[in-house]
Formats: C-alpha cells, structure tokens, sequence
C-alpha cells in the first residue's frame, strides 16, 4: 500500500470510528469536496460536513475497499449503512470516491452515488416517486446545506484546525 493509499484507507477507517476529526486531518486546508448531495464545498465546510455526519451518525457502519492510488489520483469504493435521522429509515449508500492529492493530503474528493436510491431509501415511496425530479434534488440538496449551516454556525471551525 503506497502513501495514497494509505491516507483513503486512514479517512475511512476515522469514518468507521466516526471521528470526523481523523477525517479532516486527511484533508488539505484547501481541499475541494462534491457528492450529488451536498455538492460543492470547500476547505473547512467540507471538513465540517464529515465532522457533522459523525456526529449525527445512527447506527452507522462503514465499509470500504478497492484502494487504488497508481499516481496523484486515486478511487476507493465504500458502503453506509445508517439510520436517516428524518425519517427513521435505514439507508444503504453505495459510493464510488475519486481524490486528488497534494502535500501528503487529499486535495479533491468526489463521491459518486445514485440519489434517487439513496431518496427512495431515505423517504420511502415520496422519494422513490419525486426522487429523480430536479425539485427533490434540490429540496435534498437545500436541506443538506441548511443543516451544515446550522452545524457551523454552532461548531465554528478553529484558525488553522484541520
């Protein structure tokens, strides 16, 4: 396992132990972060977003394999299996993460999943029915970043915290 590889494998093993701390610090303090929910966010609000997950977490396990990392790119593909504080319903995310490194960190990540499964899990038959609708997704979506809004404005990052 090379340094790349290593530092997916440290990220999701701090993602089984939910410490979202262990996460970021495989961050780098400018790192770009996109997934179909929460979509683009930088720096400390994407290090905040996993930091809020763990924290939040119900019942949550991870599992994560299929590292690869030949050069400065690297894919890991990892599972969720969680309870969705909304609706009580149990999820199970299938993910697909791309990363790009720099400085012994991860620069990008990209998380790919499909999130018209994930709704038709996570709100049953309004989210199987509306799920692939722009209007659901963006409803998701503003959900997502109104609770991460939330969470910072009450778990502000730290100057130079990672």
């Amino acid at each position: 396992m090379n340094e790349h590889e290593r530092l997916i494998a440290d990220f999701y093993t701090s993602f089984q132990k939910l410490d979202g701390e262990g996460m970021a610090k495989c961050y780098h303090e400018d790192v770009f972060f996109y997934d179909p929910v929460f979509q683009d966010l930088q720096g400390d609000r994407a290090k905040s977003m996993w930091k809020m997950l763990c924290g939040n977490a119900k019942e949550l396990t991870v599992e994560f394999g299929e590292i690869t990392s030949p050069d400065e790119y690297g894919s890991c593909k990892w599972k969720a299996v969680y309870r969705f504080s909304r609706t009580g319903r149990m999820v199970t995310n299938k993910v697909t993460a791309r990363f790009k490194f720099q400085d012994g960190k991860i620069i990008e990540h990209m998380d790919d999943f499909d999130i018209w499964r994930w709704s038709a899990q996570a709100m049953g038959i309004k989210g199987l029915l509306l799920g692939w609708t722009s209007a659901m997704k963006n409803k998701i979506r503003a959900s997502a970043r109104k609770g991460l809004d939330l969470y910072i404005k009450r778990n502000p990052p730290e100057r130079g915290a990672a």
